[in-house]
């Protein structure tokens, strides 16, 4: 289904729709086939102007038993007596439901905890739900029955017939959509064949048969929409983070070196950055978490652009090899794909629960830059952004995304590199020249970067404290306090190099000021946006957490209601009671692994 899914948001975004996308699955490796906690989900929602994957789908295709269920109940798919709920379901009243009627045996029931011989009667799926049977797995085997495959190999290509179905729903054209399929199975031409003659008789068992189904047809706007020049792909958010770190490694005329440790849902970026020898990256994967970072550490201190990727419970095993980072004042980028927890927790779920962690999960006064990406497309500034930071300010930065972005796609327009932002790592100036240590600094409190092999500027650089001029050890309690400000000070100086909070107003022609805002951060950018849409109301979507953006205050004390949105239970809300006294802020929080719905942010702010 993670196949299907990506083919197809895949050819929409060619088609110039905007997408964006929400892969789900279970966290094990090989979960049971057939039975609920097996299922594997894709959702994507295209058109024009798309900021989430969608509340409610319009068009759902249950591969099997347990898929129907999960669909049909939604969060409450393990109760036993549980029946269709608009609510709760994951399609609503009027959807398109298409089901592989060959995976309804008596035993796909059993397995799927059903109680009769009727699961559209059990679980209570309302008439006005139109129900698509397809044999989708006699169709298959009906199509490849001349392949010399044998019967679990033509199994495998259901999802391709599945997908020619909904390409003909959708009014998708074909040529395209083999095109990909060629691209996908380029290393596997053996695979090639098959899979495009399936596609190719799902397409036309649509258009044959027309399945009593009218084509879904996005409206004139959506498919008239031009997007702006230029080049556009779909990307998921860790490829996109491999890349923003590749273009800064590039415009900082830099080495990148990834010291990383698997772990999920980061690792796809150390798979990218692995295969890119061809763009000078230099890829370790390290015995573990601690031996990631220690080994970007050391490649900082030689004068590369630094990286380690990880996901919470590796954040707080760097985190004592970060404070080194931040002592020894070397510029290193901490990638932290956060997802459910804490320990092992919902490691294919999404949370925002990483934040106090990253703030001031280390310890001593140990400050670092924090950013948050909001999108899978803006994965690739954000990082981008952290590597400017931590070169030009040597100082580690810690990136924020999440599994939702991690994982999701969206359509991103490709940049030049000739129009992204200078990077002018620090250096140090020609007149130190035999008399550099690495206690000196600029006017910004920022010290001068010097590197093994330049002559001159040899030094030692270390964990323990340094004397505020000599940059030998010291332990003099003045001296510590002065090294202790002068840290904080230089990451309190980059708000001046960031840009300030800006408010994001509904697109409505008559729209009237508000006295409400919603407020978020990180990835639930494009959900707050359609609910601030329909309520009306403005929307401020943090990037840069530590330092804030220094028109903050300003901008909050403008509203009546400042109503914090967050995956968590209240951490950005309490950050910003600490660093904003003065405002009253109302939370609006859900921990569920999930991203928000729309509609329960708007059903909150209405009735409250």
């Amino acid at each position: 289904m993670q196949l299907t899914g990506s083919l197809f948001s895949s050819l929409s975004a060619i088609l110039g729709h905007e997408i964006s996308t929400l892969p789900d699955f279970p966290a094990e490796i090989r979960a049971p086939q057939g039975t609920l906690g097996g299922v594997s989900g894709f959702q994507v929602e295209l058109g024009t102007d798309v900021f989430t994957p969608g509340d409610k789908a319009d068009v759902i295709v249950a591969m099997n038993a347990a898929a129907l269920k999960v669909c049909t109940l939604g969060s409450h798919f393990n109760h036993p007596q549980a029946h269709y709920d608009e609510e709760f379901s994951y399609f609503h009243r009027h959807a398109i439901v298409i089901v592989d009627t060959d995976s309804l045996t008596d035993k796909d029931l059993e397995k799927a905890q059903y109680h009769t011989d009727n699961p559209f009667e059990e679980l209570g799926i309302p008439e006005s739900v139109q129900i698509v049977p397809v044999a989708l797995t006699t169709l298959t085997k009906e199509a490849l029955k001349d392949s010399g495959m044998d019967n679990k190999a033509m199994l495998k290509s259901r999802n391709m017939f599945a997908l020619g179905v909904i390409c003909w729903l959708f009014d998708e054209p074909m040529d395209k959509a083999i095109h990909l399929l060629e691209e996908k199975f380029k290393k596997k031409p053996a695979l090639v064949a098959p899979n495009t003659k399936v596609l190719v008789d799902g397409y036309n068992y649509g258009q044959n048969l027309a399945l009593s189904v009218n084509q879904i047809r996005l409206d004139s706007s959506a498919v008239n929409h031009q997007p702006s020049a230029g080049r556009y792909t779909s990307i998921a958010g860790n490829r996109a983070t491999a890349f923003g770190l590749i273009a800064a490694a590039e415009k900082a005329s830099k080495h990148l070196f990834l010291g990383s440790y698997p772990i999920t849902p980061a690792t796809d970026i150390l798979h990218e950055l692995a295969a890119r020898k061809d763009m000078n990256v230099m890829a370790v994967q390290a015995e573990d978490e601690i031996a990631g970072v220690c080994t970007a550490i050391g490649a900082a201190f030689a004068g590369d652009l630094a990286c380690t990727t990880t996901s919470g419970p590796g954040l707080s095993l760097k985190s004592e090899a970060i404070g080194l980072a931040v002592m020894a004042e070397l510029p290193l980028v901490v990638v932290d794909v956060q997802r459910g927890g804490p320990s092992t927790g919902l490691p294919t779920k999404t949370e925002q629960t990483d934040l106090m962690q990253a703030l001031y999960g280390r310890n001593g006064e140990c400050p670092a830059v924090v950013l948050a990406a909001s999108t899978s497309a803006n994965c690739f500034d954000f990082a981008y952004e952290a590597c400017r930071i931590a070169l030009e300010n040597m100082t580690p930065v810690i990136l924020l995304t999440d599994t939702y972005l991690a994982n999701g796609t969206a359509l991103w327009r490709i940049p030049k590199m000739a129009d992204l932002p200078m990077i002018t790592p620090q250096s140090v100036p020609e007149e130190l020249k035999g008399k550099y240590n690495p206690a000196l600094r600029d006017e910004r409190q920022v010290r001068y970067w010097a590197f093994p092999g330049m002559e001159g500027y040899e030094h030692r650089n270390i964990g323990l404290e340094r004397d505020a001029e000599r940059g030998t050890i010291s332990t003099n309690p003045e001296n510590h306090e002065i090294m202790v400000r002068a840290r904080q000070q230089k990451i309190a100086q980059v708000a001046e190099r960031i840009p300030e909070l800006k408010v994001i107003k509904p697109s409505a022609v008559n729209h009237h000021p508000s006295d409400i805002l919603l407020v978020g951060w990180g990835s639930t950018e494009g959900h707050l946006r359609a609910a601030a849409q329909e309520l009306g109301c403005d929307l401020a979507q943090f990037n840069y957490i530590m330092p804030l953006p220094k028109n903050t205050k300003e901008v909050l004390s403008q509203y009546k209601r400042v109503i914090v949105c967050e995956l968590n239970t209240g951490q950005f809300a309490n950050y910003l009671r600490a660093q904003v006294p003065g405002i009253e802020i109302e939370q609006y929080n859900e921990i569920q692994g999930q991203p928000f719905a729309v509609e329960r942010i708007v059903r909150y702010v209405q009735q409250n």
